[in-house]
């Protein structure tokens, strides 16, 4: 199951792809033609290794465990 690492209260429009950019901040782009990124929250996480990070329905950044080497 997911954990929440930072609660950012992110409130999620329709069209817009949101997502966790690389300086640990919360970004979002246009899910048609992409392009025009603008960030929309700090939130200053920084990644471990073996990790899924991405917005969830709340808006908040959370993690989940990836499954490597599953059958």
């Amino acid at each position: 199951m997911a954990e929440v690492v930072k609660s950012t209260g992110v409130s999620k429009e329709k069209g817009y792809l949101y997502y966790l950019g690389k300086n640990g901040n919360v970004w979002r782009s246009k899910m048609a033609r992409g392009g025009n990124a603008e960030e929309v929250a700090q939130a200053g996480v920084t990644r471990e290794s073996g990790w899924l990070y991405f917005i969830d329905k709340g808006g908040n950044v959370s993690r989940a465990r990836m499954a490597r080497g599953r059958k």
